[in-house]
């Protein structure tokens, strides 16, 4: 089975400066740009979404925004762990050893006999 992980980035929102490129042609080098650097790494685009995020705007009001975001995959190398397959069963933990016996409390011989209390009623 084949995995994936996924990169989420947020589209230019602006077009940088290029000699000899104006208006739109200007913004989709801009966006090009970004794919074609995500892509030496490995990444391919997959779709572009507009997503609502919901910002604070003063103190406390929020007010909801809407971004543009590219999403980009790319295949993962390694294989996981498979997680419908038995895991090994863990030992039982060595029982903890049984606590030092108390000391006895010897009173002393000449020690005042302590009179019993009354009994409630």
């Amino acid at each position: 089975m084949e995995t994936y992980e996924y990169k989420v980035v947020p589209a230019p929102e602006k077009a940088t400066k290029v000699k000899g490129l104006r208006g739109p042609a200007c913004f989709a080098h801009t966006l090009e740009q970004v794919m074609n650097d995500l892509g030496k790494d490995g990444w391919s685009y997959v779709r572009a979404d507009t997503l609502p995020v919901e910002e604070r705007t003063g103190l406390r009001a929020r007010q909801t925004h809407y971004r543009n975001m590219l999403i980009f995959q790319r295949k993962i190398t390694a294989e996981p762990a498979k997680l419908d397959a038995p895991q090994p069963a863990a030992a039982a933990p060595a029982p903890l050893p049984a606590p030092p016996p108390l000391p006895m409390i010897m009173m002393p011989a000449n020690a005042p006999d302590i009179p019993e209390r009354p009994a409630a009623e």
